[in-house]
């Protein structure tokens, strides 16, 4: 008997790692292993995992390090999200207001002594997404970077 009726095969479902990290360094140091896991899983190429814990260790450490004026505990919303070719990461905090896009790029032309400290993470971070996108929502800053991904041999 025929399968006549089957209709094409269904997408693969959407792989998702998310993580609440508290605003503490102590988390960072488990972000990389999670995130390699995750990247395993899903087939990312070695540049594309080493991209997710740069951007994450780049955003994570800005909020824990500037997002609070109180030394109470805070979470960080992180959602890395990989479909098909695309990967998205999602980052919410209730830290100070502060919008990456606006940062000013660094004047990479000064010799590196003169050069002011912060802002080239922000920097690295831009240069690797295809796009990035800000929002200030009920008190929380949402961060959003995309990149396309290799295709797969």
């Amino acid at each position: 008997m025929s399968d006549a009726h089957a209709g094409p095969p269904a997408a693969p479902r959407p792989h998702v790692l998310s993580m609440v990290l508290l605003n503490d360094r102590r988390e960072l140091a488990d972000i990389g292993e999670r995130v390699d896991r995750f990247a395993t899983a899903c087939g990312l190429s070695s540049d594309e995992a080493a991209l997710v814990n740069l951007a994450l260790d780049e955003l994570v450490t800005n909020v824990i390090k500037y997002g609070y004026d109180d030394a109470d505990e805070h979470r960080i919303h992180v959602t890395v999200t990989v479909d098909g070719g695309l990967l998205t990461l999602l980052m919410d905090d209730d830290g100070k207001p502060f919008n990456p896009l606006e940062a000013p790029p660094p004047n990479l032309d000064l010799p590196i002594e003169e050069r002011p400290i912060g802002g080239l993470g922000v920097f690295i971070v831009r240069s690797l997404a295809d796009s990035l996108d800000y929002r200030r929502e009920q008190g929380h800053n949402i961060l959003t970077l995309t990149k396309k991904l290799q295709a797969s041999p």
